[in-house]
């Protein structure tokens, strides 16, 4: 077995060390980055989906100015947005580089998206649960944990496999700026060295990373739905 990896990928056999902390570097900006935008998107969603026109608490500015923020950082292309906020993230991190100076622009780059597509969800739940819930005098509190969020739940996991999938596709992407992760060893190797075999392991174990998210995220919302 491991003559016939030393064969197919031998320049990621010499490195073995540093591809395996590549791949650990990208869970970890996959993690910190998804878990922090999962929250700050959750809140986002929450604020422009109860300050819409027709919303529960109606605030046509809120929502102009939130809705708007999110746009204009959704517009933006990653690398260039990373790049721009370098000096941001040396001076709330103290480096730039690595995984630690990867994280912000991360969540800075994948939390608009992230926002949409919750807001999408929420935007999902079935009209008439709203209206009996406000019929029955609940709070907005309780609105938004017992009905949005709780029915929402399904529709809330597959969009979270759908950004997952986007973040890793990011944490590549921030390897170029030098974040780390298995795209700086992809690009270090594979692209500036022309050790060919080095992007194909990287293509590899992403496609297999990916396809485990997605099968969980499928085993999650069958449990959810039951």
């Amino acid at each position: 077995m491991l003559s016939w990896l030393d064969y197919l990928f031998p320049n990621v056999m010499a490195r073995l060390p540093e591809f395996f902390d590549s791949f650990v570097q990208t869970l970890v900006m996959v993690g910190v980055a998804g878990i922090i935008s999962f929250v700050l998107a959750c809140g986002f969603a929450v604020i422009l989906i109860l300050t819409q026109p027709h919303g529960l608490t109606p605030h046509a500015v809120v929502f102009n100015v939130l809705d708007k923020i999110v746009n204009t950082f959704r517009s933006i292309p990653f690398i260039i947005l990373a790049a721009a906020l370098v000096p941001i993230t040396r001076a709330i991190v103290g480096t730039a580089i690595g995984t630690q100076g990867a994280i912000f622009p991360l969540v800075v780059g994948i939390t608009p998206f992230f926002t949409r597509q919750i807001q999408s969800a929420l935007a999902g739940v079935d009209a008439g649960f709203i209206e009996a819930a406000e019929a029955m005098g609940m709070g907005t509190g309780e609105i938004v944990f017992r009905i949005y969020l709780r029915e929402a739940i399904p529709s809330i996991i597959r969009v979270s496999v759908i950004t997952l999938v986007s973040l890793i596709g990011l944490t590549a992407i921030v390897g170029i700026v030098g974040g780390g992760g298995l795209g700086d060893f992809a690009i270090r190797y594979g692209y500036q060295r022309y050790m060919l075999d080095a992007t194909y392991a990287t293509i590899i174990v992403l496609v297999l990373l990916i396809g485990l998210i997605e099968w969980v995220g499928r085993l999650l919302v069958e449990i959810s739905q039951h």
